[in-house]
């Protein structure tokens, strides 16, 4: 049995729609904290078992009778993510499983200055010491984070935002299909994947220049002091913890932390990778 952690969250749901089109329901299992966000899915055959990372004892009945698990990391920015990824690992150990996938990034890094980046380089690091088969899939930068940026972009036609660097914005469908092609063993990799990303790195400049030519506006990229942006998202709402969170991605972006891209993500898909246009196109009809 195939096993799919956080599978009514953005990426986790859609792996298991494209992992549905491979295997039949009857090999597939889900883990989620609320049950109920997953009755659709049981309807149509998943296994729908209660499992949380901050809670070990759950996790046992929810890797019973896996062979494979994919553990979709927590977006869970405190200190306690490598300790609920680190539970998750000991659970799937404890259960038998043959092989860990793991949703990492391509900026995995000990020393990075965005605060995922350091937890997806110590949860891989706890992956290789399981003694468990490990995948990490290094995926791109999610490109839906863009319209995350946007502000009042779409009103002022300006994207105000600090000093960024180039980043290889890359798809949800792009990185859930791929994770489903693996778990279907369709491909196999051992141990950190080669990065998984679009073609092409691009900063806000360019995100300004593609808005401008799908709306027919002209959109303005305006950089700002960066205590001046993270105090306006407090102004406005933001935790300051939440805040300094965010403006390390502008810092770790302009280190050229996020610029890495390849084709490795193509070839697994066997089709053109998602352009980042066509995610603007999305989110500025919506």
């Amino acid at each position: 049995m195939i096993i799919v952690s956080g599978a009514t969250g953005q990426l986790g749901a859609q792996v298991v729609e494209r992992l549905l089109e491979r295997v039949p329901a009857s090999r597939v299992g889900v883990s989620v904290r609320d049950v109920g966000k997953a009755a659709a899915l049981a309807e149509r055959g998943v296994r729908v078992r209660r499992g949380d990372f901050a809670d070990p004892d759950s996790l046992a009945e929810t890797f019973e009778g896996a062979a494979q698990v994919l553990l979709v990391s927590t977006n869970d920015t405190r200190s306690t993510a490598v300790e609920r990824h680190v539970n998750a690992i000991e659970a799937a150990r404890a259960a038998g499983v043959e092989r860990i996938f793991y949703t990492s990034h391509q900026g995995a890094a000990s020393d990075s200055l965005f605060r995922p980046m350091p937890d997806h380089a110590a949860t891989e690091e706890a992956l290789a010491k399981s003694g468990v088969p490990f995948t990490s899939l290094r995926n791109g930068y999610y490109a839906s984070t863009i319209p995350l940026l946007f502000g009042r972009a779409l009103e002022t036609g300006e994207l105000v935002a600090p000093a960024d660097g180039p980043v290889s914005w890359t798809a949800h469908a792009d990185l859930s299909e791929v994770a489903a092609i693996l778990l279907a063993g369709e491909e196999s990799f051992d141990g950190p994947t080669p990065p998984l990303t679009a073609h092409e790195a691009l900063d806000l400049e360019d995100v300004a220049v593609l808005l401008s030519e799908i709306t027919g506006r002209t959109f303005r990229r305006v950089v700002v002091d960066d205590e001046e942006w993270s105090a306006s998202l407090v102004r406005n709402g933001v935790p300051e913890d939440r805040a300094d969170l965010l403006l390390g991605m502008f810092l770790a972006s302009r280190r050229g932390e996020f610029t890495t891209t390849g084709d490795q993500l193509e070839k697994l898909l066997r089709r053109p990778v998602t352009p980042l246009r066509a995610v603007l196109e999305k989110a500025v009809q919506q």
